[in-house]
């Protein structure tokens, strides 16, 4: 007979088939090629968008795509799985959820490709939906594979008599203190169940009465509880799911009882952080009010076993406040960023191999030798090709200088444990200046940098945190000199966050310079971030939400003049992100001039390339590879007198519009060169990792040659072939 795991696999294998199969009504289309009587002036066209949220699922799916690729060794793809997974989960928590709450409050927006709030949350949910089937049966081909290298994850029907007691031994010594069944009833009111959590609803028949509870699978324990070695098979690894172990004890929990049935169940909130900006007059006490809030965040989806009777399902709805459409009916597991643990297990040959990224300095360098360097020459940093341990060199070498007499500093997304706090804390003590902006809104980041902003004010640093109604989401660590021809500036700007764990998987570029322009910008932004200014020019840095947009509109208009005049006109961006439709239209206007256009975009893009008479002269590719592509390059050939612009952002309108984002000229002619010779060049000759878009909205992998070209290999090769110069 059929086991249910073969049944639920064979589903999930058949509706993969299915969702395959073109023209699928569940699949949602997007947009189709304008017809051929198309008008190119006009350009605010639906047809010539591509809807954003549609955009980042296909993203995603080239995420998932990398867990089925056999190129990847296979503790990678399951990293890969992860991923998507926790993106998907993301997308439910903020996309799905804001695009739900605006069509609950009546709030219409029709999106530049013409969706209106209903379709697109259809669209969103559909599509969506499928990708969390798809996720599954991306397991259900992984699973094997890990089996045949001896990794194995044990089904209950699996379990030997040994294997049961061991787990019951282990459920009452190290599972069941942690529980805590609780009842609902009329005299039990329903638990607050926590966004992300995996639950059992319970059923037990209680004297005469069928009664509910909810046992929580607590997320301090480990997903995958790992068995004693197999006698005569020591190279095997072996685990269970901790849900399994759960299940197969409860009784333990509800003893004088008969268990009816245990259905497993999950949750996803609505974790969209809303700030009031009439009401946050103390910005810290608003957000800190706001993350309590988001606690009882209303569901963006509810995951339920495909066992679950429809009396426990109406119950859970009822008691949530969701209709049918929220529902997903899971043949298997949920949850499946979990998977991220199997990542730690130790088989090196499973993994991609390791690499030592070199620093531009060591932690232990002279100070004088570093600044000495910056004073007549720019220095560039490519993560993670290169060390974060050369941003850490620079920070220290502030903090051991005496004659550095302030240090200015943004923090994003900081991380867990993170070197610079204590270095910072450390120049505060040694009575140096240090004013740090810590960005409280920083998306699921929030109650990490509230405990830094706290403990930097503790030691006396001026924390200020922003702006109620924008993100300071720039890159930017000033230091301050005091040299004796009078007081100089050293400043780091870049395209990631102030995070060493982040820069060893995220590609990101950092440059430090003394240039009187730039610093004397980098100066002035933090006097706007930390006072008051309505400073509206700069002299170097291009400043959102100041002049960014207009600035980057005048780069790409003088291109077009280029062309129109009848000279060579090109330009290379490199970004997470392209979509907002204004900057899309200066786009489409340009190509129409005659402007050459590559654009490099990981994530969302939603400009139609290839579309006759309106970005025939438009090429879009995303790639995603080894590493999360999140450096943003912006190349104008400029006739000849080329100009180059690194930075925190992207071509979308909250980046544009709605945060305090800088992009830094790159004045240097050998670091220029470098970025465009060298990487810019690497990543258009991608054939391995890269994947084409075409005015279908299609992304497809590119025509190879005899052998394939990887970016990112390449990059890494050159890297270190240049430390050993």
């Amino acid at each position: 007979m059929e086991s249910s795991r073969d049944a639920a696999v064979a589903r999930r294998r058949s509706q993969s088939q299915r969702r395959q199969t073109p023209g699928v009504a569940s699949r949602p289309p997007l947009r189709v090629v304008p017809p051929p009587e198309f008008d190119p002036g006009d350009l605010k066209n639906p047809a010539l968008y591509i809807n954003r949220e549609l955009s980042w699922l296909a993203f995603n799916q080239r995420v998932l795509d990398q867990a089925l690729d056999p190129a990847h060794p296979l503790l990678e793809r399951v990293k890969f799985l992860a991923i998507a997974a926790t993106n998907l989960d993301e997308f439910f928590m903020i996309r799905i959820a804001t695009t739900q709450k605006n069509l609950r409050h009546g709030i219409e927006n029709v999106a530049p490709d013409g969706l209106n709030t209903h379709d697109q949350l259809a669209a969103m949910r559909s599509r969506a939906l499928q990708m969390l089937q798809d996720i599954a049966a991306c397991w259900d081909q992984l699973r094997p594979l890990l089996a045949s290298e001896h990794i194995l994850l044990l089904e209950p029907e699996e379990w030997t008599p040994e294997i049961r007691d061991y787990l019951h031994t282990y459920f009452s010594r190290e599972i069941c203190p942690v529980l805590t069944p609780l009842a609902f009833d009329p005299g039990h009111p329903f638990p607050l169940i926590s966004n992300l959590s995996k639950n059992f609803a319970v059923v037990v028949r209680h004297g005469s009465r069928t009664k509910f509870a909810r046992v929580k699978i607590p997320d301090v324990l480990p997903r995958f509880i790992r068995l004693p070695d197999a006698p005569g098979t020591p190279r095997a690894l072996r685990f269970v799911f901790l849900e399994d172990v759960i299940r197969a004890n409860v009784h333990e929990l509800f003893p004088g009882t008969q268990i009816r049935g245990v259905h497993l169940f999950r949750v996803v909130r609505d974790a969209d952080l809303e700030i009031e900006q009439a009401e946050a007059d103390d910005l810290l006490e608003t957000v800190e009010s706001s993350l309590k809030q988001l606690r009882h965040g209303a569901l963006s989806l509810l995951q339920a076993g495909a066992d679950t009777p429809p009396r426990v399902l109406n119950i859970l709805k009822e008691n949530f406040e969701v209709g049918e459409e929220v529902v997903e009916r899971a043949d298997g597991r949920v949850g499946f960023g979990d998977w991220m643990q199997l990542t730690r297990i130790h088989r090196p040959e499973l993994k991609d191999a390791p690499f030592s990224p070199p620093a531009q300095w060591r932690v232990e360098d002279d100070p004088e030798i570093i600044f000495d360097q910056l004073r007549y020459q720019d220095q560039l940093v490519h993560h993670p090709y290169q060390s974060f341990a050369s941003v850490e060199a620079f920070l220290r070498a502030a903090v051991a200088d005496p004659h550095v007499v302030a240090i200015k500093m943004t923090l994003y997304r900081i991380g867990a444990n993170s070197p610079l706090i204590e270095l910072l804390i450390e120049a505060a003590e040694a009575g140096k200046q240090v004013a740090v902006l810590v960005e409280l809104k920083a998306r699921f980041d929030e109650r990490n940098n509230i405990i830094w902003a706290r403990r930097l004010e503790s030691h006396g640093i001026h924390v200020v945190y922003g702006f109620a109604d924008l993100k300071t989401h720039a890159k930017l660590c000033l230091v301050v000199r005091q040299e004796p021809d009078g007081i100089q500036m050293y400043v780091h700007t870049g395209t990631g966050n102030y995070n060493p764990e982040t820069a060893k998987v995220y590609t990101d570029i950092g440059l430090f310079t003394a240039n009187r322009d730039i610093v004397a910008d980098a100066s002035e932004i933090f006097n706007y971030l930390t006072g008051y200014s309505n400073q509206k020019e700069f002299r170097s840095l291009l400043v959102a939400p100041v002049q960014l947009r207009t600035r980057l509109t005048e780069l790409i208009a003088r291109e077009a003049e280029h062309a129109r005049a009848g000279r060579e006109a090109r330009l290379i961006v490199k970004v997470n992100a392209i979509t907002d439709d204004q900057m899309i239209r200066v786009l489409y206007k340009a190509a129409q001039a005659g402007v050459s256009m590559d654009l490099i975009v990981r994530s969302i893009c939603s400009l139609r390339p290839g579309v006759p008479g309106v970005s025939d002269n438009i090429r879009v590719r995303s790639i995603v590879g080894r590493f999360l592509e999140h450096s943003r390059i912006f190349w104008f050939l400029n006739g000849g007198h080329e100009e180059m612009y690194i930075g925190s952002a992207d071509l979308m309108e909250r980046n544009l519009d709605r945060r305090v984002e800088t992009l830094t000229p790159v004045r240097d002619a050998e670091i220029l060169e470098h970025l465009r010779d060298v990487v810019l060049a690497a990543y258009l000759r991608d054939t391995d990792r890269a994947t084409l878009l075409d005015a279908a909205g299609h992304y497809s992998r590119p025509d190879a040659a005899s052998d394939r070209f990887n970016s990112q290999d390449f990059l890494l090769k050159h890297y270190a072939d240049a430390q050993s110069e």
